[in-house]
């Protein structure tokens, strides 16, 4: 079984997540999408997100598409990964934070790929969030 892994924070779900999350199914058997901690998110996007972690957890599972959602880990951002073991960690077209180190925190066989982006002009949480 190849096992895919995804991250973000999910905070306002739109047709871009959606499209996230079944690009990055395709390229392996089972999909981890990773949901960001409230702490990441603050420290990250300078504020905290609108929905707290458990909505947004249980939010991204009521969508049936990931095979498991999971928190990331507080401390070490690329502990999910040694945990899980994915073959494939697949970003999103515009994710930036966390990738600089990540070729060094995954074994060797382990695929980095970029997805592709779907109408970000639109769909984009920063564009849909009101407060």
């Amino acid at each position: 079984m190849k096992k895919v892994m995804v991250f973000g924070t999910f905070d306002i779900i739109h047709p871009g997540h959606i499209h996230l999350l079944k690009e990055a199914k395709e390229y392996g058997d089972f999909l981890i999408a990773v949901i960001g901690r409230d702490a990441t998110v603050c420290q990250v996007k300078g504020r905290a997100p609108k929905n707290d972690e458990q909505f947004r957890l249980n939010q991204l599972k009521q969508l049936n598409i990931a095979d498991e959602v999971r928190l990331g880990c507080i401390d070490d951002k690329y502990q999910v990964i040694a945990d899980e073991k994915p073959d494939v960690v697949a970003l999103g077209y515009d994710q930036k934070e966390f990738v600089d180190n990540l070729e060094n925190a995954v074994e060797d066989y382990v695929q980095i790929v970029r997805l592709s982006p779907y109408m970000p002009e639109v769909y984009k949480s920063s564009k849909l969030r009101t407060d």
